[in-house]
């Protein structure tokens, strides 16, 4: 069974915690972390780009000129996509991207992330994330004192205004709940880092 240190904001050994092996300890598959990745860039793609094809564009209904004797190349019409104006050759049309992936698959591909951070020593677990006030400055020190370089992804119970306020503004930090977590930022960022208590929740979701 894993086990993780409890730090405090200061970076101070506070405890020990044993992660649940049927979330933590799961052999990774690339192929589910692949197919997880793309379907959620997949999901994110507006595919509203649109062209008009040489049926689309408005007018040219009129042969330009008559087929023969005038020493000019045929024509039917003048929005051929050879023309200016014309419509467009194999351009792109709007279409929906969405890929499925099972339910289950979706979790074990979360699962076998969140194994793939234990092991490559990028999750850490905090007490409890609390500020007094705002400040951008205060924030970055903790980073600091818990030896977090590189983009970090803080998971916490629920959105304190202040924390969230408080590191929005360094590069590289997201703040998000449990239920924002996915596979494609748990691969994203160097370090996961989650309040005891939403460790707790994401445990009880994925077992």
């Amino acid at each position: 069974m894993p086990q993780v240190t409890i730090y405090d904001k200061t970076g101070k050994n506070v405890g020990s915690l044993d992660l649940k092996k049927e979330v933590f300890e799961v052999p990774v598959k690339e192929c589910h972390l692949h197919m997880a990745v793309k379907r959620q860039l997949n999901n994110k793609r507006a595919g509203t780009a649109h062209t008009k094809t040489r049926g689309e564009v408005s007018g040219g209904g009129k042969k330009p000129w008559r087929q023969k004797g005038t020493g000019r190349a045929r024509h039917g019409s003048i929005r051929s996509p050879i023309w200016k104006g014309g419509g467009t050759t194999f351009g792109p049309r709007m279409r929906d991207y969405a890929t499925a992936m099972p339910r289950k698959m979706r979790r074990l591909a979360l699962r076998e992330a969140l194994s793939a951070k234990v092991k490559a020593g990028q999750l850490l677990v905090l007490e409890k994330i609390a500020m007094d006030a705002i400040s951008t400055r205060t924030f970055a020190a903790m980073m600091k004192d818990l030896k977090l370089e590189g983009k970090t992804l803080f998971i916490v119970k629920e959105i304190d205004e202040i924390v969230e306020k408080s590191g929005r503004n360094i590069p590289g930090v997201r703040i998000v709940k449990p239920e924002g977590i996915n596979v494609y930022d748990t691969l994203y960022f160097d370090n996961l880092v989650f309040e005891k208590e939403a460790l707790k929740h994401v445990e009880e979701v994925l077992s």
